[in-house]
Parts: C-alpha cells; structure tokens; sequence
C-alpha cells in the first residue's frame, strides 16, 4: 500500500466530494434549508467553525474512502470496480445512516426532501469522488 499516494487519494476524493456539497447544499437545497430554518423559528448558525469542521470531515471521510479503496483493490482487480465499491461503501456507511437516523430518529423536524435528496445525490458523489481519488493513487 502506498501510504503517501492512498492520502493524496483520499484528498483528491474529499475534494470531489466537497465540491459536490457546495452544490448540493448552497446552491440545490439552498431554498429548502433556509425555508426549514425559518419554520423551526430559527436563523442559520454563522460561526465559520461548522464550515470547517464539515469540511475537514469530508476530507477525512475521502481518506478512509482511498483507504477502503487500498485494501479492496487488489481483491477486486479492475481500478473502476474498486473505486465504485469502496464508494457504495461508505455512501452506505454515512449517508443512508444519517438519512434514516434523521427521518426515524427526529421525525417531522426536517422535510423529506432535506434528508433524503443528498442520499440520491451522494450515491452518484461518492463513487465518482473515489473514481477521481483512484485516478490519483494510479496503479
């Protein structure tokens, strides 16, 4: 395993990846989140901080994603067949959970379209992000 290209990997994936989340969330969803803010009675939170920490998590999520994509490889041969499975994985792993925690867990405080559209979007995301990661970390 090459420790150096795997977090280059990683890096280049959570870069996708957090691209795709400005889109998604600034520009797609913008409408709909502050229309939630507003019925909940609430203002959208400006500490920079939780634009950080979203962003320093997403690249770490990139990283563990090359990692996955690492140690599946050699298993499963074809660079587009390891890239798409560590993908689904993790995309399994964080946004179907967080989707199904946040619809079952608090029912009724968040529209459906806010937790559920980023699982259609990051299942597309995901796999594409580790695609661009796996181009990186290279043979």
């Amino acid at each position: 395993m090459k420790t150096g290209r795997l977090v280059i990997a990683g890096l280049a994936a959570g870069l996708v990846m957090n691209i795709g989340e400005a889109a998604l969330h600034a520009g797609i969803l913008a409408d709909a989140g502050r229309t939630a803010y507003a019925a909940l009675h609430l203002t959208a939170p400006d500490d920079p901080m939780n634009l950080v920490s979203l962003l320093a998590l997403t690249f770490a999520q990139g990283v563990l994603m090359g990692w996955l994509y690492a140690v599946i490889r050699p298993r499963f041969g074809g660079r587009f067949t390891a890239a798409a499975c560590a993908g689904l994985v993790v995309w399994f792993l964080s946004s179907v959970y967080a989707a199904a925690y946040l619809h079952s867990g608090f029912p009724g405080i968040l529209p459906h379209n806010l937790v559920w559209v980023p699982v259609a979007w990051q299942l597309i995301e995901y796999p594409l992000a580790m695609l661009a990661g796996a181009a990186v970390y290279g043979q």
